[in-house]
Order: structure tokens, then sequence, then C-alpha cells
């Protein structure tokens, strides 16, 4: 028959000749990729420094797209992986989570404790002991993912929130576990830096990512926030919150809940009535976010926004 390869002694079946031109080319283009980063690897195996060649195939020549020039590129290519990936995985709304990396369990906080002290070095000592002060929040950021992921577990995909954090230790780790102890997946979308950390072991392996540039990784956080929930945190925190509420403010995102947790901590560090007597932002602008104290109250505060 015109178009099929005749069946085989054993029967085989057919196979359409658009089929076969199909797969044929398919693995020409794998064999074409693979033999550009085996001809990479080999390279850096053998210790060679990777001078710039034009013969190079251009996707696969990092010399090239590490240049100046190529900056947009490797940007739309930051956009892209994790979108491609989140959208694989039916990562379509995500509950945000931030907070500070130095914050630890109070087991571990505990434990750090002692271990500076039995080593003579008071001053660790005293810097655990400041930091262990804080330990409940962790504690409360892990039961905040596991409500989360509860909540999702019997959804549809279309109606499911995954717990979505910087991907980094204390708070964030708190969150993704919280999260992986509720049998949920979560992301972690981490950024690389010269303290640089390998993502916390509760990320979900195949939704655990890295960037370069703050700008497209802060894009990510919006892309499928449904919600914010900002523990006590250092720059990175207030970074990331501002971020979110000057999104809302200026209307350039959707309306989301905005929740700052530990009320005590926040009006502590922040005086929005100031910012509103001195008339730098309007009243209605301290009614973009709310404080709570409680994981339960944090999940209530999401649930009643959007009537769940």
């Amino acid at each position: 028959m015109a178009g099929t390869r005749v069946a085989s002694a054993h029967n085989a079946k057919p196979i359409p000749f658009d089929d076969r031109f199909m797969n044929n080319t398919h693995n020409i283009h794998d064999k074409r990729l693979a033999d550009a980063w085996a001809t990479l690897q080999s390279h850096s195996d053998r210790g060679l420094p990777l001078d710039p060649d034009p013969s190079r195939l251009a996707f696969a020549d990092p010399e090239f797209l590490l240049r100046r020039e190529t900056r947009g590129i490797r940007m739309q290519l930051e956009l892209m992986k994790p979108d491609l990936e989140q959208r694989a995985h039916g990562i379509e709304n995500t509950v945000v989570v931030f907070g500070s990396a130095r914050f630890r369990s109070e087991d571990e906080a505990a434990a750090l404790v002692a271990q500076a002290e039995a080593a003579g070095d008071t001053a660790l000592a005293e810097r655990w002991r400041r930091l262990s002060r804080n330990s409940h929040y962790y504690e409360k950021a892990r039961t905040f993912g596991k409500l989360v992921a509860q909540y999702s577990e019997k959804k549809e995909p279309q109606d499911k929130l995954f717990v979505c954090t910087g991907g980094g230790p204390g708070i964030m780790q708190a969150a993704n576990r919280g999260a992986h102890e509720a049998g949920g997946l979560s992301v972690g979308l981490a950024i690389a830096l010269p303290m640089e950390e390998e993502a916390n072991p509760y990320v979900t392996p195949a939704l655990s990512f890295k960037f370069h540039y703050f700008a497209i990784r802060k894009m990510h956080f919006m892309m499928r926030a449904k919600a914010l929930v900002a523990f006590p945190g250092g720059f990175g925190t207030l970074d990331e919150l501002f971020e979110v509420i000057t999104l809302v403010q200026t209307k350039k995102s959707k309306p989301v809940p905005i929740v700052l947790f530990g009320s005590d901590y926040w009006k502590k560090l922040i005086d929005f009535d100031f910012l509103v007597d001195e008339g730098v932002i309007s009243p209605g602008d301290v009614k973009l976010f709310e404080y709570v104290d409680a994981p339960e109250d944090a999940w209530e505060a999401i649930k009643r926004f959007y009537k769940l």
C-alpha cells in the first residue's frame, strides 16, 4: 500500500510513512544535541579552556551564551524553563511563603546553642540563642504548609493550591516541609548567591529551580500566586513583600490576600500608620494586607478572600 512499509515475516504491523519520517527526524535531532553536549563534556573532562569557537553550535556554546549581548536570551530562558516545568506538573495556583532563611526548628536551634556552648564560642552561642527566640515561626510555617497541602489533596487539578517558597532554609524550608509531610507537591525558587546553599530537601525535586536574576525569580513568584504569607525576615523578605504590595497597590497585579504573620514583629518593624500620616501612602493602602498570629488564621484569611 502506498505510504506504508510492507509487513515483515513476523507479521509486524505496517508503520505509516509519515510516522517513520518523523521518528527518524526526531532521532537525528536528538543525536545532534547529544553530540554537541558530549563535545563540551569531553572538553571539560580534559581540563581544556573553553575558547571561542565559531563552529560550535550556538545553543551549545556557553562562551557565547554568557556574553553580555546574550543577556536577554538568558533572561528569557530563566522565565521559560520553570514555567514549562510547572505547567507539566499541573502547578497553576500557588500560595507563596516568604520569611527568614536564618530561623531553625526548635529542636535544631536548641542543638546549635548547645553545640556552640560546648565549643566555648560564646558569641556564636548568643547568636543562636537570639535566633532561637523565633523558632516558633518555623514550626508555624510548617503547620501552615500542611494546611495548604491537606486542603488541595482531594481537589480537582484546577482548584489545587501549592506552597511556593524561595527554596532555601529557615521559613522556606518549614513551609516546604509541611507540604511534603502532608503528601503534597511544593515549589522552590532558589537564587544563586555567593553564600550559596542547596535547595532544602523538602522541595519537590522536579519543582526545584535556581535563578541568576532576582527580577525573573520575583516574576515567577507572582505569575501563579493566589496569596502571599510573609513571616518575619530581613532584607530579602522585605524586598519580596514590598514588591507584591506595590504591584497590587498600582494595579499591575490582581488583588491577592497578603498576610503578615507575626503582628508584633511587623508592627514594630514598620509603622504603616506613620506613612499614612505623612501622606506618602493612602489610608486604603493599609487594607491591602492583614496581620495574623496563627497558621489557622493565615489559612482562614485566604479561604475568606476566595470564599473557599
